[in-house]
């Protein structure tokens, strides 16, 4: 079977990447932008940083900023109308995971509008255009969302969050500014980076893993290990490399997968609004002991790109242990906590349920009942 990588057409990286929007917009003839920011980014300044640069360019744009934190079936469906009366042509997405998923999703459904209801491009939804084209400006070092084929939508109704897979939502431009994530409280920081190393490491020890992701997967564990603790302390160090890292992370991981540390963040920020990043990191550690005797010698490569010495003289036991104990110092280091206090008993079956119908279950590398879900969400009580 043939292995497939999906990337970005293009790609911009480094500070002051962003004046390269403009250059891409003229040289795709775009008419009008449709941009879409969430309301704190707009209010601090962060948005602006990029209107500024279109307004001294005469660029057209309209924004959009009906959108939260877990974005909603209603923020999309908002969007798609607000992009019809906008008579806009190309969306610029500026902001984390919760900005772009959101364009995604528009963009999907504004060229495939027979799935205008949302729900329906749950899993692998088979659309048949590319999505309006999307330039996709990252403001938090973690989600990767500007170089994945995935999105992910809250359906408040039901409780549950989704995750779509389609190639045809890839934003055709990536401009990954570290300048843009410069003003990131330091909370968010350390939640996105760790939801980073989580795709790395689950990308890494994933069904579908191979050569070239695997490449991928261990210079991003490598280089975020380095650049997190720099990057919550707010070093330009740290932010440069945080960067860089989460970018690498999503190259692998989009085109292979993840695994269960994920369907179950997921269910917490469905159920609880947990962040995205924090229960990504609470279940990391919890995941990755679970998941141990069927990871072969990845354990030690990870061990090794985190910084631990002597792992060639370690036996199996001890440098998978290491491998944990360094995921689990990086995320006490950057102030993550281990325990969820918001979770309830009675809520286990539905999220164990929930943890075990989301599309990221499957490329886990054990595979996991709702019973041994229900006893990994209960290590976090």
């Amino acid at each position: 079977m043939a292995n497939r990588i999906m990337l970005n057409q293009t790609s911009y990286h480094g500070a002051g990447a962003i004046a390269e929007i403009v250059t891409e917009a003229k040289a795709h003839a775009f008419r009008k932008a449709f941009v879409c920011s969430d309301p704190d980014l707009i209010k601090f300044g962060v948005t602006g940083k990029v209107t500024d640069l279109l307004d001294k360019e005469g660029l057209a744009y309209e924004i959009y900023s009906d959108i939260k934190a877990n974005p909603t079936i209603d923020n999309v469906k908002n969007g798609v109308a607000a992009f019809k009366a906008s008579g806009a042509d190309y969306i610029i997405a500026i902001g984390g995971g919760s900005s772009m998923d959101t364009s995604k999703a528009i963009g999907i459904i504004i060229a495939n509008p027979e799935f205008e209801d949302v729900r329906s491009l749950e899993g692998v939804a088979p659309t048949k255009k590319p999505c309006v084209p999307i330039i996709a400006v990252p403001t938090t070092a973690g989600t990767a969302a500007e170089v994945t084929i995935n999105y992910v939508i809250t359906d408040v109704e039901r409780k549950r969050k989704f995750v779509c897979v389609d190639p045809h939502d890839m934003p055709i431009i990536a401009v990954v500014d570290p300048e843009m994530m410069s003003s990131m409280p330091k909370g968010l920081t350390a939640s996105t980076g760790m939801d980073a190393l989580t795709h790395a490491i689950e990308g890494y020890t994933t069904k579908a893993a191979w050569e070239m992701t695997d490449m991928f997967h261990l210079k991003a564990i490598e280089i975020i290990s380095k650049s997190l603790r720099g990057a919550v302390a707010n070093t330009k160090e740290g932010r440069e490399g945080m960067a860089l890292g989460q970018y690498i992370a999503g190259m692998g991981f989009s085109n292979v997968g993840l695994g269960i540390a994920h369907s179950m963040a997921h269910t917490l920020g469905a159920v609880y609004d947990t962040p995205h990043g924090v229960a990504c990191a609470m279940m990391l550690p919890i995941v990755m002991e679970y998941n141990a005797d069927c990871t072969g010698e990845k354990y030690r490569e990870i061990a090794r790109a985190m910084g631990v010495e002597g792992v060639d003289e370690m036996n199996q036991a001890t440098y998978r242990k290491a491998a944990v104990d360094a995921v689990r110092k990086l995320s006490e280091d950057v102030g993550i906590p281990s325990k969820l206090e918001a979770l309830k008993e009675e809520d286990l079956p539905f999220l164990a349920e929930s943890a075990h119908a989301d599309a990221c279950a499957p490329g886990n590398p054990k595979d996991a009942s709702v019973e041994d879900l229900t006893a990994l969400f209960r290590k976090l009580m």
